[in-house]
């Protein structure tokens, strides 16, 4: 795995080739998580591209992507394994018609392999042709403190323990990274297994180089009215502000509009795109929209 990267700058080519534009620090963290073997904790908030980064090192490396996506109530047995009980109902079954079932011999057949159902976690210790896959554990935030317990195991020793089949450890350990939106805390037991990374909002011209990776059919002069207007909407009063993933959806929504400048009909037509929230919606409606395009247009104008 580490024979693959051996620079920080070599990590930032890799995900350039995979259209994911970061900066140095987050390059870092990145080239460090896979020196080391050590999971990478990113937080930020939504729309900043923390999914999209396991995405891009999975593509850059070659390797699976194994996602679990979290949400209130998971637990071990959706994150991990279940047994395939309507298949074992029907060997049961088979077992009984026939008669003079060994018990005990039937036991071990219904808990085997052939009737495991395997989930994320379990999927990412198996050995993988390709190497270790890339385990995704998104929005961890969203699930509840039993389950972070749970994970401690996981990403202490890379293992998962099964009852029925005892402990199952990966002969290599995945590459794991984890994100939150930061909607709760996450707990320092958890956060201390490992590397972490604030993925905040891009500035100018990094978004602009996003943006010309991720839409490259606009042209200069509307993704820098784009941006620049994106980056205007994030220092507003507003209820959600637009990550750079609604960046591009806007820029897409323009292009199949054939926009060539922005003005405040097309805003007003396409807020939907950047926007989330009536609230957020109703605010920039009208003359607050006209307001902050007429700076853009000041700011962006030669001198």
């Amino acid at each position: 795995m580490t024979s693959q990267i051996n620079t920080i700058d070599e990590v930032q080519s890799l995900l350039s080739a995979q259209n994911y534009v970061c900066g140095r620090a987050l390059a870092t963290v990145v080239f460090l998580s896979l020196r080391l073997g050590r999971p990478l904790f990113l937080e930020g908030e939504a729309g900043v591209g923390k999914t999209e980064i396991a995405k891009a090192i999975a593509a850059a490396l070659g390797r699976r992507l194994i996602r679990l996506q979290c949400y209130e109530g998971l637990d071990a047995s959706s994150a991990v394994y279940e047994w395939n009980f309507a298949a074992q109902m029907v060997a049961i079954r088979a077992a009984e018609a026939g008669g003079g079932a060994d018990s005990k011999a039937l036991q071990t057949q219904l808990f085997s392999d052939d009737y495991l159902i395997e989930r994320p976690l379990l999927e990412a210790m198996r050995p993988d042709p390709a190497g270790p896959p890339v385990l995704l554990i998104d929005e961890l935030d969203r699930t509840d403190e039993p389950f972070e317990a749970f994970l401690l195991e996981a990403l202490s020793d890379f293992q998962v323990t099964i009852p029925e089949l005892g402990t199952i450890k990966a002969p290599e350990p995945p590459i794991v990274i984890l994100t939150s939106n930061r909607t709760r805390e996450v707990h320092d037991a958890l956060k201390r297994r490992c590397l972490y990374h604030w993925v905040d909002y891009p500035d100018l011209e990094r978004e602009m180089d996003i943006l010309e990776a991720r839409a490259p059919e606009a042209s200069q002069a509307l993704s820098r009215e784009v941006v620049a207007f994106v980056q205007k909407l994030r220092t507003e009063d507003l209820f959600k502000k637009p990550g750079v993933a609604e960046t591009i959806d806007w820029a897409k929504c323009l292009l199949a509009l054939d926009v060539i400048n922005l003005s405040p009909e097309v805003i007003a037509d396409t807020l939907g795109a950047i926007l989330k929230y009536q609230d957020d919606i109703q605010k920039l409606q009208g003359s607050e929209a006209k307001r902050i395009l007429d700076e853009v247009k000041a700011e962006l104008a030669p001198a």
